[in-house]
């Protein structure tokens, strides 16, 4: 291995490992759709972005979230609905250590819960009538093969998460299950095993996210936007963080916090945090991406 190798970034181990397995899956993606339409392989330029930028984001997510009231509403429900419902199992099955992964997880899975309303936005944005069936019209979308693989990539991100996460438990409080839900509270808020749990979690969880952001900030609304193929959709993802680092980490946690947030009282907050978010991230997808023929692509206001 040459020594330039070794000191390499992440980032640059990640976008080489991940440019073969792209390229392979995006035509495969691509197979799902009419052959005769050449996908887009032009790189787009990174703008950069600053924390101005991410308000902008956020209001027009807000203006959007306005305009389509309770059709945005009824589409969003299902997560609380899947929230609660989860929660259900793991005390059912006496599983409280997971309850806090299941719930984490959400910002692991969030982008594929919204990729509708990024459609929203992107039709809301051109002028057109909105209802709450254009969410679903990414399914006749060319790139929506490789939607769908991106969506099964965050899924095994997910799934990863709750077994590290399990495997952290069993290594501090575990392996038996606790005894009651205000034990198990005790037990990890006052104890060395607790806080160890806490720690572990915290950073491995980030760990995760920081994947999910990296992979995952504009792909979804860049594949909804222009066929450009699941490989060069992500590897702007990742280019997106890595020219914007604190920006990105910035956006990062507000959408951690608001989803935080938004599980109180019993998930309801959901149904205002993630619409919003959700057509604020289409809105930052416009500002950090450019196309060379489409400059005028930003969106002042």
């Amino acid at each position: 291995m040459a020594s330039g190798d070794l000191i390499r970034n992440p980032f640059e181990w990640f976008l080489d490992g991940f440019r073969g397995v792209g390229r392979a899956v995006a035509s495969t993606a691509h197979a799902l759709h009419v052959e005769d339409e050449p996908v887009e392989t032009v790189a787009p330029e990174i703008r950069r972005i600053e924390v101005a930028d991410l308000k902008q984001a956020l209001r027009r997510g807000f203006e959007d979230f306005g305009a389509f009231r309770t059709d945005v509403l009824f589409i969003c429900l299902i997560y609380p609905l899947a929230g609660l419902v989860l929660s259900q199992l793991v005390f059912g099955n006496k599983m409280l250590p997971l309850l806090f992964p299941l719930a984490s997880g959400f910002a692991l899975i969030g982008p594929v819960a919204a990729v509708g309303l990024y459609e929203m936005s992107r039709r809301h944005e051109r002028g057109e009538d909105i209802t709450w069936w254009d969410a679903f019209n990414v399914v006749r979308s060319e790139a929506f093969g490789a939607i769908v693989m991106l969506a099964a990539w965050l899924g095994i991100i997910f799934l990863v998460w709750l077994g590290a996460a399990y495997a952290i438990y069993s290594l501090t409080l575990g392996p038996e299950p606790p005894a009651s839900i205000l034990g198990f509270v005790g037990d990890v808020l006052t104890t060395p095993a607790g806080w160890a749990m806490i720690l572990s979690g915290m950073g491995i969880g980030f760990c995760f996210a920081l994947i999910v952001l990296a992979t995952s900030v504009v792909s979804f609304p860049m594949l909804l936007d222009r066929d450009v193929g699941l490989a060069n959709a992500v590897i702007t993802s990742v280019r997106a963080v890595r020219e914007n680092p604190r920006t990105m980490a910035i956006w990062g946690l507000i959408v951690a916090g608001s989803l935080a947030l938004g599980m109180l009282p019993a998930f309801l907050g959901l149904i205002v945090v993630v619409p919003v978010l959700g057509h604020a991230t289409w809105h930052l997808y416009r500002h950090v991406v450019g196309w060379p023929a489409q400059p005028a692509d930003r969106i002042e206001g």
